[in-house]
């Protein structure tokens, strides 16, 4: 069984070629050295594209590596035509919804996010202290669960 990693990072960064490939040493050592295959997206902003890009073309290289798109609706799971177009089945090969408890789009996010966290074994972040951001929140609840991460925004 492949270990689970996530990425989490706010919607605009400075995407410089030194942080792709800083990007790419540290997610081909995950699945080279760390046993891990398994990577799950929430697909909003910058970070999170740039993440997907880099596990892509490593995907080129290592077939059994997954993109997995963590769905905060379930209907997106069974229903293809309810995902927003940017969701396409050729840049995930899944889409899951891990059940959680939430209220509103905001939290269905933010509980989204906790459930992810939960089922990593790794965590990659980029975050500056922006408090009221959603990186930000969740790093601080990785830190609280006492997960594996590193932040490469700093």
């Amino acid at each position: 069984m492949y270990k689970v990693c996530s990425f989490f990072g706010h919607r605009e960064i400075s995407v410089m070629e030194e942080l792709k490939r800083k990007l790419k040493d540290i997610i081909e050592n995950l699945i080279t050295k760390e046993n891990f295959g398994i990577f799950f997206f929430g697909g909003f902003g910058e970070f999170d594209d740039l993440c997907h890009e880099v596990v892509t073309e490593l995907k080129n290289k290592y077939s059994f590596v997954k993109r997995i798109y963590v769905c905060e609706d379930y209907k997106f799971v069974d229903r293809p035509h309810k995902r927003p177009k940017w969701l396409t089945k050729e840049d995930y090969e899944e889409f899951i919804y891990l059940d959680m408890k939430y209220t509103g789009f905001y939290q269905r996010i933010y509980f989204r996010n906790l459930e992810m966290i939960e089922q990593s074994d790794f965590i990659i972040f980029y975050v500056n202290n922006t408090e009221n951001s959603g990186a930000y929140k969740a790093m601080q609840y990785a830190k609280r669960k006492k997960k594996t991460f590193i932040n490469v925004a700093q």
